[in-house]
């Protein structure tokens, strides 16, 4: 059989009536080293980078440096050595050698030792590297596949290879477009999709479409130069000045998830393993970000409880050169909230950035600790964590390397909660708030930095039940004043709350559903007295989410899922409700970057039926509806900050109408081209109809003689000569017998 490439096969397949969307491909085994022509869209994978990928040997290690025992004392020798290493995995039946010495029957000092996945053998390298059996015995241990790469290293140095500079692609040609489109991706059964969301046609342009792209999801960076496609070996990025090529790719088996830096400078990537040992446990994964938590049923106690066994690898990659800088392994405790001995579950990104856009710091929570690292060498800041006794949760500014960290009540209530604000690198707390009789609380930041909410839930005076109040921190302000804002009805359930992006206001949904109420507040007043202010309440609101424009000023009141797909588009500067809609079962509302326009999505993971999107414009017009069985994702490109200093986009603003005539010119001449097109298909379905009266009377003049024979002679088809009567036709329907009783004497 011949090499077939993947388009070829999906047309056999077509041909023969099947479905490749419904076949579990992960579920075909094929014989080893046997592909049966078929050329997998990673085949430069494998043969540039076989060694990265072979897991022939990628599960077994060598053990160096053991003592040099006689056949008398082999056995005794294999036990200990089994014994350490059966500790971290399950070793492999006839998974274990010594060599033996044939002239002297002595060992070699050195054995392999196999486990049953290349996990367990990395761990085992990991742990027992350095171990020291006794004085004169420290254990080398290396992974077997190592030793190929070290044979490969030359004898003798050579100068590398210089190559002429060869300029790249403008990767951010896509923000250049004439018609200021943005872009967005689907992914819908097999195929991926990159669109042009034109607004002013009011359909999708198409721009890039392949299928099999990822075998999980896709995720754009952050800045929206590359699009990242995830595989059982590992993360790819693509990009361009006009198609999707393979810029990057980053060896990570089995990678389930990944997280940029905001500056696009580094890919983190994790993966989780179970043990390859079963002994006592039935592990059932439960995966879904953000969140991933495993749950062990014990055997004879019937326990369900939450207790993460995992392997974790994860690894930050610079995104440019795809060389790893730094990476983490350990138990799925160790990376926990909380770290070990703290809440089950891991919560996805492990690692949090900090510092804007520079990606100078990232940070991870752990026992008692706050772990913050640098991005010049990878390593703790100042060689030690941040203390933190018992923190739970932690969040970076936005904008600046400030750090803002939970803490909740200590030793029965003696010790109250507090919030703290840490100025990185030099560890200096800038301000710090003690609360008492805390529940729980929550961060927002606000997206420019200047602002963080703290969502404080606090026991009433019997502990039976909570009620919710607002720690509001002025961060940018003299000594950080923090001010504290309480509902009129303390006692109402918090649904949501959001900040408004680069701006100064927050909108709440509190209340009771169906129909909770939606209040907006301000940081500012009229005369600028820095006290917060409520500017409205909407009463008896059906929303359970908020969807502000990235630009301000706009907001959408949604109700999704349970609340049937409600819609208000409502503007916050007027406070006026511009538009009701309906998207019926929305699951997700995406706005893109410049807050022109509007996604609403039906995604497949919640509802089988309705899949697609809906785009609407900022005040609630609906412009087009697209249908998608099976569709799966819907992500918006982002945009890199604008060049142009605030003072450049406030003349813009003031001196708006100068600059919106060239744009009012293209609007009216695409206006015009939309007219005649409906024009031009009108004369289509005019010129359709004309079509198929001419055939009808050609067709009523050929059978004129089967009707005159029909009409005993008669040749007129007019109907006024002929006289209309009326017939009476009795139809017997039915007949029925009775037999009645009589009695003597009756008449």
């Amino acid at each position: 059989m011949g090499e077939i490439s993947l388009s070829e096969l999906e047309a056999r397949a077509n041909a023969a009536g099947i479905d490749l969307s419904q076949i579990d491909l992960d579920s075909i085994q094929l014989p080893p080293g046997d592909d049966f022509g078929i050329i997998s869209d990673d085949e430069d994978v494998y043969q540039e980078e076989q060694l990265d990928f072979d897991y022939g040997l990628g599960n077994t290690i060598v053990v160096d440096n053991l003592p040099v025992v006689p056949k008398e004392k082999f056995s005794k020798l294999e036990v200990v050595i089994r014994k350490i290493y059966s500790q971290i995995g399950v070793i492999k039946e006839d998974g274990f050698w010594m060599p033996v010495d044939p002239e002297t029957h002595k060992t070699l000092r050195y054995c392999f030792i196999e486990y049953n996945t290349p996990q367990e053998a990395e761990l085992a390298k990991e742990k027992t590297n350095g171990y020291k059996l006794d004085r004169a015995h420290v254990f080398a241990v290396n992974m077997i596949e190592d030793f190929n790469r070290f044979m490969k290293v030359p004898d003798e140095w050579a100068p590398p290879e210089i190559r002429p500079y060869v300029p790249g692609e403008n990767l951010q040609k896509w923000l250049t477009d004439e018609k200021a489109r943005d872009q967005f991706v689907i992914r819908a059964s097999s195929d991926t999709e990159v669109f042009w969301n034109d607004a002013r046609h009011l359909k999708p342009d198409p721009v890039y479409k392949r299928a099999y792209w990822t075998e999980s999801f896709v995720q754009w960076s952050p800045l929206g130069t590359y699009l990242a496609t995830v595989h059982r070996q590992g993360v790819a990025v693509w990009g361009g000045a006009s198609t999707f090529n393979q810029l990057m790719r980053y060896a990570h088996p089995q990678v389930k998830l990944i997280d940029f830096s905001p500056g696009e400078k580094y890919l983190v990537t994790y993966s989780s393993h179970e043990p390859s040992n079963p002994r006592d446990v039935n592990v059932c994964f439960f995966f879904s970000a953000p969140c991933i938590v495993v749950s062990l049923l014990f055997h004879g106690t019937g326990t369900n409880v939450l207790f993460p066994p995992q392997r974790i690898v994860i690894n930050i990659f610079d995104v440019r050169t795809g060389k790893v800088m730094r990476d983490f392994k350990g138990n799925a405790d160790e990376f926990a909230i909380g770290g070990t001995g703290g809440v089950a579950g891991v919560s996805w990104p492990v690692f949090k950035w900090g510092g804007g856009k520079d990606d100078k710091y990232f940070a991870k929570i752990g026992k008692n600790m706050i772990s913050v690292y640098e991005t010049e060498s990878f390593s703790l800041l100042d060689k030690k964590s941040l203390k933190a006794e018992s923190v739970v949760d932690f969040s970076w500014s936005p904008t600046d390397p400030i750090l803002a960290f939970y803490v909740p009540e200590l030793g029965g209530g003696n010790q109250p909660a507090r919030v703290s604000l840490v100025q990185i690198p030099i560890k200096e707390e800038l301000r710090q708030k003690n609360l008492f009789s805390v529940s729980d609380c929550k961060l927002y930041w606000q997206s420019s930095g200047d602002y963080l909410a703290v969502k404080v839930d606090r026991y009433t005076k019997t502990k039976k039940s909570t009620y919710t109040g607002f720690e509001l921190f002025r961060i940018k302000e003299r000594d950080i004043p923090i001010e504290v804002l309480e509902l009129d009805n303390k006692n109402d359930k918090i649904i949501a709350f959001a900040w408004e992006p680069k701006g100064h206001r927050f909108a709440v949904i509190h209340g009771d559903s169906p129909r909770p109420d939606v209040s907006f507040y301000s940081m500012r007043t009229a005369h600028n007295t820095g006290r917060v202010s409520k500017l409205t309440t909407l009463k008896g609101k059906q929303a359970n989410a908020l969807f502000w424009s990235p630009s301000g000023r706009y907001i959408i009141l949604a109700g999704l899922k349970g609340f049937n797909g409600q819609l208000e588009f409502y503007n916050v500067d007027e406070l006026e409700t511009m538009a009701t809609a309906e998207h019926f079962t929305a699951t997700d509302i995406e706005w893109d970057p410049t807050g022109r326009y509007v996604a609403t999505l039906v995604t497949s993971v919640h509802h089988e039926m309705e899949n697609g999107f809906n785009i609407w414009s900022f005040n609630g017009k609906l412009l087009y509806r697209i249908l998608k069985d099976h569709f799966f994702q819907f992500l918006w490109r982002p945009r890199p900050p604008s060049l142009l200093s605030p003072e450049k986009e406030e003349e813009i603003a003031k001196n708006l109408k100068k600059y919106s005539k060239k744009y009012e010119a293209e609007d009216q001449d695409v206006s015009l081209q939309l007219s005649e097109q409906d024009r031009e298909k009108r004369r289509m379905l005019k010129d359709e109809w004309e079509k198929w009266v001419s055939e009808w009377k050609r067709l009523h003049e050929e059978e004129k003689l089967q009707r005159q024979m029909l009409r005993d002679g008669e040749t007129s088809d007019e109907e006024e000569e002929y006289e209309a009567k009326e017939v009476e036709v009795e139809e017997l329907l039915d007949v029925s017998e009775e037999v009645l009783s009589f009695e003597f004497g009756q008449e």
